[in-house]
């Protein structure tokens, strides 16, 4: 009898990982055949699957991923294919990628944590589970979670807490966690944020009184605010004339980030390079929320480089 094959760990998050507003993506990229597609944030890979499978052929297919598991999945499933793996954070990537003078017709940034991530334990990105103070999406780094949870200062975490997760109760929170360190695991943290708030709130709240802060301290973790506006300038750079640029985000500073440098960038002045494709963010249908959850909190803007240029 045939020895049955078994999945590595790069391999077994295929069959669950569903990307977000797939359709939307490729009615915004608008796949066509020889264009060269740039997935900054490629995962595993659900959406570039779709974008090469509508065009048919691609010029060049340059996908990147900070997390190492994500970037040895991506090598499996497009082994063989004439796709190019990165493994970057995405403003390293799009830093390099511009310095060679590289442009792209298709530039998609998915951002965000994946859900692989938040179900896993060991990556201590949620309170659901007891695991260690990580949230790190590329292991290769040093700082983690824990830096921020015993050595940070209270007035340092409360800027964080405020910051990135628009915490109401920041102030009470950071306190509450240096008044507790040595904390050492993703659930005693959760337990310490949960004392700061009034025992009433869990009746008259839908999320988790952790939720926010865990938000916080990933993204200070992982500098997701910082990239994405140092990237931006990068990904118009990038564009080929008449490219489209697609970003997901699923939070609002995030989204306000995007539409704000949308709005500066994109406009009937002379020196405008960007037209925006989406007047509003575009969100997901309702049948889409049902069977993926994780779609509720995503927001989709586009925009395209203008091809011809106007003159001073």
């Amino acid at each position: 009898m045939p020895k049955q094959k078994t999945k590595t760990d790069a391999q077994a998050p295929l069959d669950i990982h569903i990307p977000v507003m797939v359709q939307e993506v490729i009615q915004y990229l608008s796949p066509q055949k020889g264009d060269r597609y740039l997935d900054l944030t490629a995962g595993y890979g659900g959406h570039a699957a779709a974008v090469i499978s509508v065009a048919g052929s691609l010029a060049e297919i340059l996908l990147v991923d900070q997390d190492d598991q994500a970037a040895r999945a991506l090598t499996d499933r497009f082994s063989g294919q004439d796709v190019q793996i990165v493994h970057s954070d995405f403003a390293h990537a799009s830093q390099k990628l511009a310095s060679e003078q590289k442009r792209y017709d298709m530039i998609l940034a998915d951002l965000g944590v994946s859900s692989l991530h938040l179900d896993e334990p060991g990556r201590g990105f949620s309170f659901r589970n007891s695991g260690p103070l990580d949230m790190r999406m590329d292991r290769r780094q040093p700082v983690t979670a824990d830096y921020y949870v015993n050595q940070a200062s209270q007035d340092e975490l409360e800027q964080i807490l405020a910051s990135y997760g628009e915490e109401p109760r920041a102030k009470q929170i950071a306190a509450g966690i240096v008044g507790a360190r040595p904390i050492s695991s993703t659930e005693e943290l959760a337990r310490v944020i949960e004392k700061a708030y009034p025992r009433r709130y869990g009746r008259k709240q839908k999320i988790h009184p952790a939720t926010r802060s865990f938000q916080a301290l990933r993204i200070a973790v992982n500098q997701e605010i910082d990239q994405l506006e140092r990237s931006l300038p990068l990904w118009e750079e990038l564009l080929a004339p008449g490219g489209r640029l697609v970003v997901i985000s699923f939070h609002s500073l995030e989204d306000r980030i995007v539409k704000r440098y949308f709005r500066e960038h994109a406009g009937n002045w002379y020196d405008s390079q960007l037209r925006t494709l989406t007047k509003k963010p575009v969100t997901a249908s309702a049948n889409e929320i049902v069977l993926n959850p994780r779609a509720r909190s995503a927001k989709l803007r586009a925009a395209a480089k203008i091809k011809n240029q106007k003159k001073g």
